[in-house]
């Protein structure tokens, strides 16, 4: 077995490499610092053992040498070990020590690298670190109050170097940092960059000169540039979309991702609060199994959710099994959910509600009838069933799965209470966060994803500020923008 030491790079999740998403995919073991962003833990098995190690800035911390000796005790026992660290393990950071002890006891390891804050950072906020024309050099040094002293950082050279100058971890001492370079040559008015929480959601921009930057309003932790491309405002992160909002996603975990992801591209800050959660159907999901067998004798399948989709799918050999029945589903989603099974939908309707559907779909054969199959959630309309009967067609609504509240952690409920916006994709979200969470935690702008989500939140007495033209997860995305882009 081996011991990976891997980098997790400046923050954003997005930024982790291929192959320390495939070694942590297989971990036994993760032995982590204070990450940035705990969801790369996830990227772990759920059975993994999660240690953390972290050092926090005057307060309790793993000392090196224990951890050296938690390396080698589990990498010498034979478990597959990921020691994720932030930034990139041999910058600035204590692999080199992990490695060289790993080497001394003979046990096998690997150095996963990460992309480093140094260069990760300033890319987030516009700032090249080389131009042509403007620098032939780029030094990293680090800012720690340990550097300054017994002169083992001589920022006097340094600055005499020219070019850029990237200064990690010296939000503290940079009053003195900007003296000492003044004092090696250069200019009070060369342009510094400090940014803070450079690739997140939270990032921070201060732009001042060498001469400004001891007063200037930084804090920790922060990646400061100093020198001619520090004056080159190349930003387009912090002027996406939805930089600087925070959105709770109330979708169960399996599913956020998809909202999420869409999210994050734009800029923002997603806190995902599972308020619902879903289970098998009350009989243990006999009777999905019964209809799935006997699939080919319907003329027609419809779908009205991805989840109905992966609960019947999962009970059959393949799409081959569907034999003459058609398919038909409410929306692109669902839609989605069957291509990925290699099953096309033969009908889905312009707007993807019940009634639409309902619009859609052909009569039913006169001589003979026809028979529909409707696998859905335990509670559900009966705009859908009802209609189709009405148009002569035999229906059997068989329950596929049950929606249950979920409990979601105090800490996180307090993380959402603090959003810019919520956002319901289904009536059982709604319901689902008023039970968990309460009223009093709903953010400013609530945003469904269609009239049926709205309708059941306006039955609770919740004004719905945002309401999705197209009833889809872009749709719902596009008119949040359209409203917390003008706020």
């Amino acid at each position: 077995m081996t011991v990976y030491l891997v980098g997790a790079g400046p923050g954003d999740p997005g930024l982790l490499t291929v192959r320390a998403a495939e070694v942590l995919a297989r971990a036994e073991v993760v032995v982590h610092d204070r990450l940035s962003v705990a969801s790369l833990l996830d990227l772990a098995p759920p059975g993994a053992e999660r240690i953390s190690v972290g050092k926090t800035p005057r307060g309790p911390s793993t000392p090196q040498v224990d951890i050296n000796a938690l390396l080698v005790a589990r990498g010498g026992a034979g478990q597959e070990v990921v020691r994720l660290k932030g930034g990139d393990p041999f910058v600035f950071a204590r692999g080199g020590e992990e490695a060289a002890a790993l080497q001394s006891a003979g046990v096998a390891f690997e150095i996963v690298p990460g992309i480093t804050s140094a260069v990760a950072v300033p890319a987030y906020a516009g700032v090249p670190l080389t131009a042509r024309g403007l620098n032939t050099t780029v030094t990293v040094v680090t800012g720690h109050e340990d550097s300054l002293s017994g002169g083992r950082t001589d920022w006097e050279a340094v600055a005499r170097l020219g070019g850029t100058i990237v200064v990690l971890m010296g939000v503290a001492t940079r009053a003195v940092i900007a003296e000492r370079l003044m004092a090696g040559g250069l200019a009070p008015t060369t342009p510094v960059a400090a940014v803070r929480w450079g690739t997140r959601p939270e990032q921070h921009t201060v732009r001042t000169t060498l001469a400004g930057l001891g007063p200037a309003p930084v804090a920790s932790p922060a990646v400061i540039v100093v020198g001619a491309v520090a004056g080159l405002d190349l930003a387009w992160y912090e002027r996406l979309a939805l930089f600087g909002r925070s959105v709770v996603v109330t979708r169960p975990p399996a599913q956020a991702s998809a909202l999420s992801g869409r999210l994050a591209r734009l800029g923002a800050r997603v806190v995902e609060l599972p308020v619902i959660e879903i289970h098998d159907p009350t009989d243990g999901g006999a009777a999905l199994a019964s209809a799935a067998a006997a699939v080919a004798a319907y003329d027609w399948v419809v779908f009205t959710s991805a989840n109905a989709v992966e609960r019947f799918l999962h009970l059959l050999r393949d799409a081959r099994a569907f034999g003459p029945a058609r398919v038909a589903a409410i929306g692109p989603g669902t839609a989605a959910a069957l291509a990925e099974a290699r099953v096309v939908s033969d009908l889905v309707p312009e707007r993807f509600v019940a009634e639409s559907l309902l619009d859609a779909f052909p009569p039913a054969p006169p001589a003979r009838g026809g028979r529909v199959l409707l696998p859905r959630a335990a509670v559900a309309r009966d705009v859908l069933p009802d209609g189709l009967r009405a148009r002569g067609w035999e229906v059997d609504v068989v329950e596929a799965y049950r929606t249950r509240t979920a409990c979601p952690p105090p800490a996180l409920v307090a993380s959402a209470a603090g959003c810019d916006a919520v956002t319901f994709t289904s009536s059982s979200s709604v319901t689902g966060f008023l039970e968990a969470v309460g009223r009093e935690a709903l953010p400013p702008v609530v945003a469904c994803i269609g009239p049926v989500t709205a309708a059941t939140a306006r039955r609770h007495r919740i004004t719905v500020d945002v309401e999705a033209d197209v009833h889809t997860l872009d749709g719902l995305v596009d008119a949040l923008v359209a409203v917390l882009g003008r706020r």
